[in-house]
């Protein structure tokens, strides 16, 4: 989709709307164009509880056990 950019500011709800479902968003200034609306992809992955399923091998019996010797300074 191609758009003025007097179009652009009339509607600038429906062109996000429209770049977030896919669509390419095009800014031109006469037949020139200077902008595209592109959605920002998500910076964090969902967080997942089970992360670390397949990497732990394996785990001490008594990995929650207190530590004799540990000295807290």
């Amino acid at each position: 989709m191609n758009v003025t950019i007097h179009e652009a500011k009339t509607n600038l709800s429906k062109l996000i709307q429209n770049a977030i479902h896919g669509e390419e968003v095009v800014i031109s200034k006469g037949k020139q164009p200077v902008a595209k609306i592109i959605p920002i992809e998500t910076a964090y992955p969902e967080r997942r509880f089970d992360g670390a399923r397949g990497v732990i091998k394996y785990m001490a019996a008594d990995f929650n056990d207190e530590i004799d010797d540990f000295d807290e300074t």
